[in-house]
């Protein structure tokens, strides 16, 4: 009898026990919202990211907004050139947002690179992080939909006729070579700092430009291993190329991170320079 109450127990168990749900052991990795949406998630990622340093920007430039194709407007901060250009240059903001270090960064290419207009994107709608964990929860939380709307739409907003160039760092490093995949033949130039890459072959066949990509050899989250990947595969996508590792951590061009360094960047803003003149004309 003992043995058969035994028996009955374990069924009754089985049967009426709950499972897990499986979901709950792969909270970001079964969807996540964008190509660098995992690494924002990962503690380790959000600690190479030095909390930006207080800094307010008074110079020129005005935000501006336009029409996307979901239908939600989009931003940006506009500095127009003084004589009229169909030149452009699209910047991409870094994991914080819109802040006013990436307004600063503007105003000193727009600066440099004369007779361009300057257009840098707020891919998080108006929000900015100041610290790790808020930055981290933008760049998770910034789905592909209406990051290419955005994109999309800035491509709409500067005209047919606009010949492009795009930039960005880190999560903006990512978005500056997605918009250069989505704007075709209108872009010219894409220069992306220590972003992720797009792993797929047969977009990266699309592209109607160069690439100069900025890495730092010491950089945890886009490792040399990565960027070693990206070549491999701009390569056998018949696409150019061009890689230039700086001994250096991720986010070393970012003058508000104290761990900024300024003869790596120094360089590497003089050869995005020349880049861009290049291919702008």
């Amino acid at each position: 009898m003992k043995l058969i109450s035994f028996l009955v127990a374990v069924l009754v168990m089985n049967v009426y026990t709950p499972k897990k749900q499986e979901t709950t052991t792969i909270p970001l990795c079964h969807s996540p919202a964008n190509d660098m949406a995992m690494l924002a998630a990962s503690p380790a990622f959000q600690q190479l990211h030095e909390v930006p340093v207080p800094f307010h920007y008074a110079g020129e430039g005005e935000m501006i907004s336009f029409p996307t194709s979901d239908g939600t407007p989009a931003s940006g901060f506009l500095l127009k050139s003084a004589k009229k250009s169909d030149k452009w240059l699209l910047v991409y903001q870094e994991w914080w947002g819109l802040n006013d270090h990436i307004k600063q960064e503007s105003a000193k290419l727009y600066k440099d690179l004369g007779d361009v207009n300057v257009l840098a994107l707020d891919m998080y709608d108006g929000k900015v992080g100041t610290t790790r964990e808020e930055a981290g929860k933008l760049m998770q939380s910034a789905s592909k939909e209406r990051l290419a709307a955005i994109e999309k739409g800035a491509i709409t907003y500067v005209g047919k006729k606009a010949k492009i160039a795009t930039i960005g760092w880190c999560f903006g490093g990512m978005l500056s070579l997605q918009s250069a995949i989505i704007g075709q033949n209108q872009i010219v130039a894409c220069v992306m700092y220590y972003g992720s890459p797009e792993k797929d072959i047969d977009k990266l066949k699309t592209l109607d430009t160069d690439v100069l990509g900025i890495f730092g050899s010491q950089d945890q989250g886009i490792n040399p291993a990565t960027v070693e990947q990206f070549e491999k595969d701009m390569k056998a996508a018949g696409k150019q190329l061009t890689v230039k590792m700086y001994d250096a951590v991720h986010g070393f061009a970012n003058p508000s991170n104290p761990k900024y360094d300024p003869a790596a960047t120094a360089d590497a803003y003089k050869l995005s320079l020349s880049y861009l003149k290049k291919k702008l004309g």
